[in-house]
């Protein structure tokens, strides 16, 4: 089977406002919110997201946790925890890839048709986006073979060059993107 190469979007843009079945938002381990896109989802979501959350008490890192989603325009917020980069000595790498499946089981758990992607860990916790991006598109690349209900996985990036070092690296893999 043949992939199609549309069911995969690199834009840049702001998940907080991406119609989708799932949005993932790049977490901390207390899934009580913090900075960056993990900050912007819950102001997005409202007070609901952050007293679900509560009731999950945490999520490890390389694992995801599924919530509503409350006042975003996604109905649901898949939460994974990335690695803190420590030099890539430290199971970083797979770690992320752990990240990456463990969405894409309650995706398909979950019987999601469409999931927005931020580039997990490369904010905050400084994993090399160079180095995350050819992880992260293995991975969602893996999924949408795998997945035929899948009709778009979106990635968005925070900035232009950042989109260019995920368009680059996906030219690199071998397909192309919208």
């Amino acid at each position: 089977m043949t992939q199609n190469p549309y069911r995969l979007l690199l834009t840049q843009g702001d998940i907080t406002r991406v119609d989708a079945d799932a949005i993932v938002n790049a977490a901390n381990t207390s899934l009580l919110g913090g900075g960056g896109v993990d900050g912007a989802i819950h102001r997005a979501a409202g007070p609901g997201l952050l007293d679900e959350c509560r009731t999950l008490r945490g999520c490890p890192t390389g694992e995801a946790r599924i919530t509503g989603g409350y006042n975003l325009p996604a109905r649901h917020v898949i939460h994974t925890v990335g690695p803190v980069w420590q030099g890539g000595h430290k199971g970083e790498r797979e770690t992320l890839a752990r990240c990456y499946r463990s969405v894409f089981e309650l995706v398909e758990r979950q019987g999601l048709r469409s999931v927005a992607f931020p580039s997990i860990s490369t904010g905050a916790y400084r994993f090399p986006i160079s180095e995350a991006a050819p992880i992260a598109l293995r991975e969602l690349r893996a999924a949408l073979a795998r997945l035929p209900q899948l009709e778009r996985v979106t990635v968005l990036l925070f900035s232009p060059e950042d989109l260019d070092v995920y368009r680059q690296a996906l030219a690199a893999l071998g397909a192309t993107s919208s």
